[in-house]
């Protein structure tokens, strides 16, 4: 009896079509269609397993059936129509652009480098200390100031051998004396010549003793023996100094430093005294040139290192001696490579990677990706080592946004001419 009941023709308005098939055709009416279809399917299937086949009924079945038919071809039609305006409105819509600026990838003559640790070092260079033990008697010791050379640095009191000079010296006044007359009498033949002989020697004892004790007051007297900066001292006058102590450290001032560095045995191999390096400080202090002027003669067998010793003529951007500065070492022979803008180049899953600019069938520009082997940078510009040639246009400024195929524009400003494209493919 259920089964007659939900068979009914009335049954039918419980399930109407929704108002919109021909207004709006979002996916709320699509969904809400589907619904309608299957619901009225089963219910069909439901009728003709249980009404029974006489005329009535099965005329009643018919028209249901060809009422279902009919709303399934119209949705078919109505489906067509909205793809078919979907895709005559995307026609006419403009492909999308993107706009960036272009660069031309020139030709250079690069040499591999490597980099090294290197420490500055004064052409001269000591470590002050006191030969004699002795009281201090005057300190001229300013730290970081600049002396020339015999300025007096430190003096230990020498009033015992002043004393003994003095008495040297009578001494040997004394002795010249007696051989001036030992001499005299000699030519009368009122003496010996051996008497001559040790007035002779006693005088040479005489002054090699002054000469010793002047010695002795030279080194409490310590002096500058070149043109240095004072490095930090702890010296006072009243001080007493063993033999040796550390009184302080001189650092030669000049035009030009050494600057020692170290670098594998493979790279060492290939450098020569006269070859030039660039070194500075930090990544954004001025570069200094620097000439190879010589090379250890053993390599470190811990390290296997070799030392390098370079000298810089111009000290200006050079850190006092001591301050660790860093190195750049030509490696290998010069190569032909491209450079590019550094925003030219970018980083995909599969490597660097660049976007080349090349005219499609219509003459509009577009951008196609090209994997490329990178170098190291060059200022603003990066060495491509493979994978570009010169004279070949690149997208630079706005390369981020693009993807392999896209239409580009290019403002009238930044299109190379073809003499610049010529003049690129030149090293």
């Amino acid at each position: 009896m259920f089964r007659r009941d939900i068979c009914s023709p009335k049954s039918f308005r419980f399930f109407p079509l929704p108002d919109t098939i021909e207004g709006e055709r979002g996916p709320k009416t699509s969904d809400a269609i589907t619904i309608v279809l299957v619901a009225t399917t089963i219910l069909t299937g439901v009728c003709l397993g249980v009404l029974p086949m006489n005329r009535q009924h099965w005329l009643g079945s018919a028209m249901l059936v060809s009422l279902v038919l009919l709303i399934g071809i119209g949705l078919a039609v109505w489906k067509y129509e909205s793809i078919q305006n979907q895709q005559a409105a995307s026609a006419n819509q403009p492909e999308p652009m993107e706009s960036v600026t272009i660069a031309v990838a020139r030709a250079i003559d690069h040499r591999q480098t490597t980099t090294s640790i290197g420490t500055v070092l004064a052409l001269r260079s000591i470590t002050l200390k006191n030969e004699l033990a002795g009281t201090v008697r005057e300190v001229r010791l300013t730290p970081g100031q600049i002396v020339e050379a015999g300025a007096l640095l430190v003096a230990l009191d020498v009033s015992v051998e002043e004393a003994e000079l003095r008495a040297q010296e009578a001494q040997a006044a004394l002795t010249r004396t007696v051989l001036t007359r030992r001499q005299h009498l000699s030519q009368e033949l009122a003496t010996t010549q051996e008497e001559v002989d040790r007035a002779r020697a006693d005088l040479d004892v005489a002054q090699a003793q002054i000469v010793r004790t002047k010695a002795i007051i030279a080194k409490k007297t310590i002096r500058a023996p070149f043109r240095a900066r004072v490095g930090i001292a702890d010296v006072h006058p009243g001080q007493y100094l063993d033999e040796g102590t550390l009184l302080t450290t001189l650092q030669g001032v000049g035009e030009a430093v050494h600057v020692d560095f170290t670098v594998a045995q493979q790279v060492a191999a290939g450098l020569r005294v006269g070859e030039v390096v660039e070194v500075f400080a930090t990544g954004d202090s001025p570069t200094v040139m620097a000439r190879i002027v010589a090379l250890d003669a053993r390599v470190d067998p811990t390290t296997r290192n070799a030392m390098i010793r370079a000298r810089v003529e111009n000290i200006r951007n050079v850190p006092a001696p001591g301050a660790s500065v860093r190195v750049r070492i030509p490696v290998g022979p010069e190569r032909n490579v491209v450079a590019i803008p550094v925003s030219a180049l970018r980083k995909g899953p599969g490597g660097d990677q660049v976007f080349v600019i090349a005219p499609d069938k219509d003459g509009r520009n577009r951008v196609h990706t090209r994997q490329v082997e990178s170098g190291p940078m060059l200022g603003d510009e990066i060495v491509i080592r493979a994978g570009l040639t010169a004279g070949e246009q690149i997208a630079a400024v706005g390369s981020f946004k693009l993807r392999d195929g896209i239409l580009i524009a290019v403002s009238e400003a930044d299109q190379p001419n073809s003499k610049e494209i010529h003049e690129a493919g030149k090293p």
